[in-house]
This record gives C-alpha cells, structure tokens and sequence, in this order.
C-alpha cells in the first residue's frame, strides 16, 4: 500500500499547487539524482574545457573547482527550498513564476530556454573530437558538427522512448561516469604522476605578472561543469516524493559530481608530462597526450569509450531538461505551439514534440559553429552564461519573495540560514556572470571580446519583443506570485496527511 499512499500525496500536493499530471513517476531518488549527475557530468566538463582552462591558468587552476562547488552548493540550496514548496515539471519557469509572477517567469524561462539549446550543442561538439579519435580518424571544423548533429539525433531517439528508459540511461551513465572517473583518476595519482603537488601554488609566469585575472579566467572550465543540479527539479512529477526526494539529489549532485570533477581535474594536472609544452601551445591537446603516455593508444581508446558514455548521457539529461521546460511553458499557454509542446505521448507519457525541439533548435546552434574561429569555447562560454543568468534570476526571485513575506513551506528549509545563503549565492553568480562576460582579449576581433553579451542582449530583446507583441503570459489561468499565500501552507498539510 505505501506505493499507492505516495502517489495519493504527490497527486494531492500537486492538485494543491494547480496542476494535475499525466507523468509516470518512476524515477526514484537515486535515478533523479543520476539524471542531475549525468546533466552536470563532471568527465565531460573536465575533458571539454581542461586544455583551454589549463592553459590560461595553469596547475592553479584547480582550486576553481572547489571555489566554483561551493558557490553553487548555496545555489542548490536554494533552489532546493523553492522545489520542495513547487514540485512542479519545467524547474526554473514554474519557480519563477509562483515566487514573483508570470512576466518573470516568462523571461527567465526564455533565457534558461536557449542557454539549455547552446549547453546541448556546446556539449555535442565537445564530444565530437572524441567520438571521431575512437574510431580512429580525424576530423575538421565541419566534420566535428556533422558528428555533433548525429549525436544529437541519436540521443533525442532515446529521450523519446520514456521515462522508464531515461532514468535507466541516467542510472547507468552515472555508474560508467564515476567508476570511469576513480579509476582513470586514481591510475594516474598513483601510476602516471609527473608532476609534484606543489605545482598548484605555482603561476608560472602566467598572466605577465598578474596571475588573478589569469586565474579568473581559467575558472570557465569549472564554471561549465557545475549546473545540471536543476534538472533534478525539472522532472519533479515523474520522481514520487519529490518535495523531499530533489532537494537532497541535488545536493547530491554537487557532492560527488564536485568530487568527481576535483578528482578528475588533478589527476591531469599532476599528470601532465610537459607543462611548458602546453603554456606555449605546442601541446594544444594535453588530455590525449597525457592518457596516450599513461596508458598508451589501447588504453587511450578504453578510456575514451567511458567518456563518450558520459557526453551521450549528458545529451540525453541535457534534452529531457530541455522539453520539460517546453512541456510546462506549454501546459500554461506561454508560448507558440503550447498545444503540441505540451501533449504527451500516449504510449511513453513523456512530451515528444518538446523533445523534438530540444533536437533540433540545437543541432542548429552546433551548426553557427562553422562560422567561429574557436567553436567549442564560444559555445560554452555562451551557454554558461545564459545558465547562470537564468539561475541567477531565480535567486534574485526568492529573495525577493522572502522580501514580501514568503516562508518556505516545503519538507526542505534551510530555517535562519535562509537570508545569508540567499544574499551569498546571489553574490556569487553575479561575480560568476561579470566573470564570464569580461572582455580579455583586446588584440582579437571585437565579437571574441563581446560577442556572448551581445548574443544575450539579443535573446533578452527578442524575448521582450515577443512578450510585449503577444502577451503569452495572460492567455493561461495558472497560479502565480503566490509563494507567500497561505493557503499553500493548508494544501500541503493536506497532502501530509493523505
């Protein structure tokens, strides 16, 4: 009977908040913390962004990775409240939306849109390199997006079979992931080593003197591997007990995806047979020299095996956050296309119109690669930003909501932590944002400089201009602005005792 009794509660909190679902909720807790795992993916940001951040910074660079977890840790924290009070299916948009109202939500679910479309297209291309060396034959510029384009396709295939198989996927990714990790890691700690640990408090030279902004600089590479906790609450009405279940997956998410990061990270600073070769761009590739001296091409194809298990995974978290989103923008008729975004396959009970878009729109973005000179940087950075931005504006919403009087009702609560962590996390991903945004490299062409702030005062605009053309959000009748209102606080006790 207890099945029966938790899914009696979930249907019942939900029809308190205003929703029903058609969702099957068979993603436990562990499968929805694999599905944040495997979406962070700590193997696919060490391995895209190592070399880039590695040579900007040096073996410092480390340090990042633990200055980056804790900020978002108060981030999770956060958003950990908020989806314990609003388990609702789409995360960031229907948080907004209950915190401050419908015009927030609206933007804040647009940005968070195609910063998710460019982190599926970042992630895709960075695997590609990857995918090609497997099969042993190498690719340029265009045959990278050609096979990021058929890695998109082949994941949104697998997305649309359902829930069921997702957090299959999910469970499974995480186990080759972190397995994958340890013990590449741990060989090349205790086997391969090249590299004393002092070599993490040393610059090198770098930044001509001035080592922070290098410093600042390199923390993109940690920057990038440290969201996909959120997607925990993305799929919140297909997990049971999800008011308890999300805000302790995506700590867990930060846990041991911060570890897996950190492990992976110094293991290939250490590991690093030439550290000049890599500082002065002879060694544009430290990763595949270094696991080509540690374990040799037989050893260098298994291990790239694992972690093509860990970019295919990725895409496919990285989609199912995608159209869950799409699914309840959709449900609320805030968008074009609400009817079809917001259907749900009768045979799989997942939104496969939404999955479509979160393929193609993509594929699309992979495909403005070709026309830049360093496409997996570009797309990164930008996707970073437009997640942080979008994180940001949920922060920015709690607290604003706490300003009017909102009280977290949920089954998570941080209690008088609440404001510090708040204000902290806040500070933090402004810093982060500012971080990413600054221009650094005067000698370049003004779009390598300024182009990720132009590319999202576009995306603002554009949504604006769509808003104040069409009005999406007066065309639904679904709650908003009502974090505060105490009626939720007798709906939840309700479901309590159901």
């Amino acid at each position: 009977m207890k099945p029966d009794t938790n899914t009696d509660r979930d249907s019942a909190q939900l029809e308190a908040l205003g929703y029903s679902s058609n969702f099957d909720r068979k993603m436990s807790l562990w499968a929805n913390f694999s599905l944040g795992f495997t979406y962070l993916s700590p193997v696919v940001g060490v391995y895209t962004l190592f070399a880039f951040a590695f040579a900007i910074g040096g073996p410092p660079m480390f340090w990042n990775y633990l200055l980056v977890g804790l900020g978002q840790l108060l981030v999770a924290m956060v958003f950990g409240e908020i989806v314990s009070q609003f388990p609702i299916a789409g995360g960031l948009y229907p948080w907004a939306r209950r915190l401050i109202g419908r015009r927030w939500a609206w933007m804040a679910g647009w940005v968070y849109l195609w910063a998710l479309c460019s982190t599926i297209a970042g992630v895709a291309v960075g695997g590609a390199p990857y995918l090609a060396q497997l099969f042993g034959f190498k690719v340029g510029q265009v045959g990278e997006v050609v096979v990021a384009i058929l890695m998109i396709a082949g994941t949104t295939a697998l997305n649309v079979s359902g829930t069921k198989l997702l957090a299959r996927v999910a469970m499974f990714g995480f186990i080759c992931e972190l397995v994958g990790a340890i013990v590449v890691g741990g060989y090349l700690l205790i086997v391969a080593r090249h590299q004393s640990f002092a070599v993490l408090f040393q610059t090198f030279g770098l930044g001509n003197g001035h080592y922070l902004p290098a410093f600042l600089a390199s923390s993109m590479g940690a920057l990038w591997c440290y969201y996909g906790f959120e997607a925990c609450g993305d799929v919140a009405e297909e997990t049971p007990d999800a008011s308890r279940s999300i805000p302790k997956a995506m700590r867990m998410t930060i846990y041991i995806g911060g570890f897996a990061a950190m492990l992976v990270c110094l293991a290939f600073v250490l590991a690093v047979p030439d550290l000049n070769a890599v500082f002065t761009g002879k060694d544009t590739d430290p990763v595949v020299t270094i696991l080509n001296t540690a374990v040799g091409p037989v050893g260098l194809r298994a291990v790239i095996a694992v972690v093509l298990v860990s970019f295919f995974s990725c895409l496919i978290s990285l989609e199912a956050a995608t159209s869950r989103l799409l699914f309840s923008y959709g449900r609320d008729h805030m968008i074009f296309g609400s009817t079809y975004l917001s259907t749900l396959s009768p045979h799989t009970r997942v939104p496969v119109n939404a999955l479509l878009f979160a393929g193609v729109v993509p594929a699309l973005v992979a495909i403005t690669g070709l026309f830049l000179k360093r496409m997996v940087e570009t797309i990164v950075v930008s996707s970073a930003a437009g997640i942080y931005i979008a994180f940001q504006m949920i922060v920015l919403a709690a607290l604003i909501a706490r300003a009017k009087g909102w009280k977290p009702r949920g089954a998570f609560r941080l209690g008088i932590w609440a404001w510090p962590v708040n204000v902290v996390a806040l500070a933090y991903g402004v810093s982060a944002i500012i971080n990413m945004a600054w221009p650094r490299s005067p000698q370049d062409p003004w779009y390598s400089n300024y182009g990720m702030i132009v590319v999202w005062a576009v995306v603002f605009v554009i949504g604006l201009f769509y808003a104040i053309l069409f009005r999406p959000y007066e065309r639904g009748d679904a709650p908003e602005g009502d974090a505060h209102v105490a009626h939720l606080q007798v709906a939840e006790e309700t479901s309590k005792n159901l």
